[in-house]
């Protein structure tokens, strides 16, 4: 729990010195409007994001290989050591973060068009217990940087966060 509220800290000392906006919509197939909020990322080399929104209400932080994610009101923290489908995760991130190639084989898909790189992430094993089915980045080809994220829930459902 204080490792948690530290990390929010932190977060929230990061937007107060030059992070980057973004607009989270959050898509439910049961309901028939989308949520929008606006907040923040954070990035810290070698491999620390916080996409912090909804007044930090709503946070997906990569600490390393651990991910902690808090959606209304519920945390669900993993490990990409542990959790195949954050490994995958974990390593391209981290290849934009540090402005490098973005692995491609396995689980991942690149395609490139334009000044756009989309990076399609389809976990491979079980699908069971998957939080996401899939993981869609749109890097910029040219500056490396994050466009948009989109975590792929069951059925429809989605989130998808863009970065100005």
């Amino acid at each position: 729990m204080m490792r948690q509220l530290l990390i929010s800290l932190f977060c929230m000392l990061a937007l107060s010195i030059g992070a980057q906006s973004v607009t989270k919509t959050s898509h439910k197939r049961a309901v028939k409007t989308d949520v929008v909020t606006t907040g923040t990322l954070t990035i810290r080399k070698p491999d620390y994001i916080c996409i912090s929104t909804d007044g930090g209400k709503d946070q997906l932080i990569m600490d390393g290989s651990k991910f902690t994610m808090t959606m209304g009101g519920r945390q669900h923290v993993t490990d990409s050591q542990k959790n195949p489908q954050f490994a995958t995760f974990h390593t391209v991130l981290k290849a934009v973060i540090n402005r490098q190639d973005i692995p491609q084989g396995g689980d991942i898909t690149v395609v490139t068009k334009g000044n756009a790189i989309t990076v399609t992430i389809v976990p491979m094993g079980k699908k069971k217990r998957q939080l996401f089915t899939s993981f869609v980045l749109t890097v910029n080809a040219k500056s490396k940087a994050l466009r948009t994220l989109r975590m792929n829930g069951r059925g429809e459902d989605y989130t998808e966060y863009v970065f100005k």
